[in-house]
């Protein structure tokens, strides 16, 4: 352990500071930094962000996003949002509103808990498609003993 920490800029956030799980190393191009379990060290920032009650900064929302490997177009249509949104709210320009944010939230707490089933970002993405489909197809609607049902209708997950 050193007895100072080491600023993490790498990581695109600001405030984010390593008290120890690092060395600096001779390389050819000069000294580096070598850090430890860099992917356990980005799950516990995610962790961190996730679970702090502040509102998210665009710093924060690009890192999760990244960190889930999902392009801003692709949370922009599962937010129903434009791309130009995301993109606004991860330079600041715009502030994200409570809901969004906390689908954001809850699809990387889903991405580090169990990837092998996304249910809600599943879900997310069949509505985006559903309302893709929508937007284009005529809406048929039959009267059942269960009442009015859709072609649309999702299927229980």
């Amino acid at each position: 352990m050193t007895d100072q920490t080491y600023h993490y800029t790498e990581s695109g956030l600001d405030n984010v500071y390593l008290a120890d799980g690092y060395e600096f190393v001779e390389a050819p191009g000069g000294q580096e930094v070598r850090i430890t379990d860099i992917d356990g060290l980005h799950e516990a920032i995610g962790r961190t962000l996730i679970a702090d009650k502040k509102n998210l900064s665009g710093k924060e929302i690009r890192f999760l996003r990244h960190e889930m490997l999902m392009s801003q177009a692709r949370l922009a249509k599962l937010l129903e949002v434009g791309e130009q949104t995301v993109h606004r709210w991860e330079k600041g320009k715009a502030e994200i509103p409570k809901p969004a944010e906390t689908l954001i939230r809850l699809l990387y707490w889903e991405h580090i808990k169990d990837k092998a089933a996304s249910k809600i970002r599943h879900c997310l993405e069949r509505l985006a498609d559903l309302e893709d489909t929508i937007d284009r197809n005529r809406i048929s609607l039959r009267k059942s003993n269960k009442g009015w049902l859709s072609s649309l209708t999702l299927e229980a997950a």
